[in-house]
């Protein structure tokens, strides 16, 4: 190699390491942003009444109990890659509000699924319902623990409306687009659930509305929107759709063949809950029984799990996920950004494509 390949070389691994950087340094800002204005808003709180901390609590203890900040990674990724200052102090709150909405959606997500733990810890209407039970309180336990989850969540999306609304204004027509998605994807997961049906189109069409696209594709073009680049949304819109279909067949997969210890969530769920996710219905196609040990009494997980192996699927999902990752990296090859934020982003999706937790 001569010594200008090698000076070349160097250099963008240097430019690489400081983008990285960059990122990191700013999303220690977002989790300091969301600790500040968390407890700011506990303080204000504890003047009204000891009652009036406990919703503000349960989000501390989920900010604190530490997230993968997937969602405000993508966001503060795209905005620089699209040219913005990384001091601008809109770009964290935009960030923060967008883990809140996340930290939203997981507290419902709970209480629909029946998930005992989150972040490894008790899960919002668990840890309540317990609490109620122990105290004797008057009611039912179950439903003052999903009540007290459900206030929660929803204080949660009140405050990642407040905290955007310090952002810069370009993001904010994608940000509402984002938090409607997330819901309708929401609902239409549920339906399929209850409904049960074999139909791989739907499934993916559901991924990718409440997973893939509020994951990566909105953050993304919420961040390069607010730095004044809308004009990059067609190649993060063909990149956020394939990397975060990936992002959700992986969701899938750790949640089928996933170690709770790492993942920090009840493993097994999406049987148990009937979710009708693209790895089953493959699954189902080839294999009528799987269906009988999924919705049948007296089955275990670990039947399905084996079941599921036998079909050879999980091959074919990480098949599958592998040509969503170079899909998504086809879709930035020409796109107008600096090498070292299209290298970025390519590590970015080997980084979520292939996660174990």
């Amino acid at each position: 190699m001569t010594t200008e390949v090698t000076r070349r070389v160097v250099t963008d691994q240097e430019q690489a390491a400081a983008a990285r950087r960059t990122v990191e340094e700013l999303l220690q800002r977002v989790d300091h942003r969301l600790h500040s204005f968390l407890s700011a808003e506990r303080a204000r709180y504890a003047a009204v009444h000891s009652h009036a901390v406990v919703a503000v609590d349960a989000l501390l203890d989920l900010v604190s109990a530490g997230g993968k900040l997937i969602r405000p990674a993508f966001c503060l990724t795209g905005y620089l890659a699209a040219g913005g200052d990384p001091e601008n102090p809109g770009i964290v709150d935009a960030a923060a509000a967008l883990e809140l909405l996340h930290i939203s959606a997981l507290v419902h997500d709970d209480v629909l699924d029946d998930s005992r733990t989150r972040r490894g810890k008790p899960a919002v209407h668990l840890l309540h319902s317990t609490l109620h039970r122990s105290r004797g309180w008057q009611g039912e336990s179950r439903r003052f623990g999903e009540g007290v989850a459900l206030l929660v969540g929803d204080l949660a999306l009140v405050y990642s409306d407040e905290l955007m609304s310090h952002a810069p204004a370009g993001g904010f027509p994608e940000w509402h687009r984002l938090r409607s998605e997330v819901m309708i994807g929401q609902y239409m997961d549920v339906a399929a659930a209850a409904e049960f049906n074999i139909d791989p189109d739907l499934s993916r069409l559901i991924a990718l509305i409440k997973s893939g696209r509020y994951t990566i594709h909105r953050p993304l073009v919420v961040g390069a929107s607010a730095a004044g680049r809308p004009d990059l949304a067609p190649a993060l819109v063909e990149y956020g759709e394939a990397v975060g279909e990936a992002f959700q067949l992986r969701d899938d997969l750790l949640d089928a063949f996933g170690d709770p210890a790492l993942t920090g969530k009840t493993a097994g769920l999406d049987f148990s809950q009937h979710k009708m996710t693209l790895l089953l219905g493959w699954a189902m196609q080839r294999d009528a029984r799987i269906r009988d040990l999924v919705t049948e009494p007296g089955h275990t997980p670990d039947e399905v799990r084996l079941r599921l192996l036998d079909t050879g699927v999980p091959e074919d999902v990480e098949r599958h996920i592998a040509g969503l990752v170079e899909r998504g990296r086809a879709a930035i090859a020409d796109a107008p950004l600096e090498p070292v934020w299209r290298g970025e982003l390519t590590t970015m999706a080997l980084r979520v494509a292939y996660r174990d937790k």
